[in-house]
């Protein structure tokens, strides 16, 4: 009778924290998710509302003049769109390939100089070249200006994911790679056949942030890029904003004589959800992984 007592005491006590715990993460995701639903509303309001009201959790007055202002080049837009998929998926590729293949050599233990190696990587995260001889390096000697590689090499090599998909490497037993040898397989096919295989949480890790970092880039684009068919989305939305914030300081200081109602608050918040919606469609696909790699990747030392 104790041992049937103190099961239901656990039982009990087992559903009272779940309810518990549920309760919390839906107070916590419906604050989280505020803020994202005032962009929403913001985006879709009236501009003069916003200015004059401040933001609502629902629209007072529906206007779709931010996005008629986005979408009135479609074209542009569209060719910036693929300019950024492009980008970002190649980049994500080759980079992927580059630092997962780095994190293997710096975890091989037949590698006499991988502490080196690893030092002069962590080194480049305390001084670089700086900007002037970066882009002399790109425009005179590259001669990379207004190409799509002007994007993305820029990006290709970062020291906190090598570290990290190196870390996460470190978690695999090496027992691994010495039977492979043993079994007569070079680099190249434990590399493939057998890290990679073990790796997917950590290269879903590494290149959901490799992805993040090509998509939001505006700022190479801005140094490398001239062209209007070359602009990637957010240098092409940036732009956008600029100039509608400039307008509506010219017109509010009469420098023009018909002056026009700019939706340059709302177009903010239609410009974010633009940027922000092919990400959104694709976190869910790699949540599990990257949860689980970042774990592994932080801990391990």
């Amino acid at each position: 009778m104790q041992t049937v007592s103190t099961t239901m005491k656990s039982d009990k006590g087992t559903q009272s924290f779940t309810i518990l715990g549920y309760g919390v993460m839906t107070i916590v995701t419906v604050l989280c998710f505020i803020p994202f639903w005032l962009i929403i509303v913001a985006s879709i309001s009236d501009e003069q509302t916003i200015l004059r009201e401040g933001f609502k959790l629902w629209p007072t007055q529906l206007s779709f003049d931010a996005y008629r202002s986005i979408f009135h080049g479609f074209n542009a837009l569209m060719q910036s769109y693929l300019v950024t998929i492009c980008i970002t998926v190649a980049g994500t590729t080759l980079s992927l390939l580059l630092t997962s293949m780095t994190g293997f050599v710096l975890i091989r233990q037949d590698f006499p100089a991988r502490n080196k190696v690893s030092f002069f990587i962590y080194f480049t995260t305390l001084f670089s070249g700086g900007v002037i001889p970066t882009y002399i390096l790109f425009v005179k000697y590259l001669t990379l200006k207004n190409t799509l590689w002007a994007l993305v090499l820029p990006g290709l090599l970062s020291p906190w994911n090598i570290f990290l998909m190196r870390n996460f490497m470190k978690s695999i037993p090496y027992s691994l790679v010495e039977a492979s040898k043993i079994d007569g397989a070079n680099d190249w096919q434990i590399y493939e056949k057998v890290m990679l295989p073990l790796c997917k949480a950590g290269l879903a890790t590494v290149g959901l942030f490799i992805a993040l970092n090509y998509w939001n880039d505006w700022y190479h684009a801005s140094l490398y890029i001239t062209k209007e068919s070359l602009y990637p989305l957010q240098y092409l939305l940036y732009r956008m904003l600029s100039n509608a914030e400039y307008m509506k300081q010219a017109a509010a200081a009469g420098v023009f004589l018909d002056t026009v109602v700019l939706p340059s608050e709302t177009l903010k918040m239609a410009t974010a959800l633009v940027v922000t919606g092919p990400i959104l469609l694709v976190y869910p696909f790699v949540q599990r992984y990257f949860v689980k790699g970042i774990m592994i990747g932080s801990v391990k030392g």
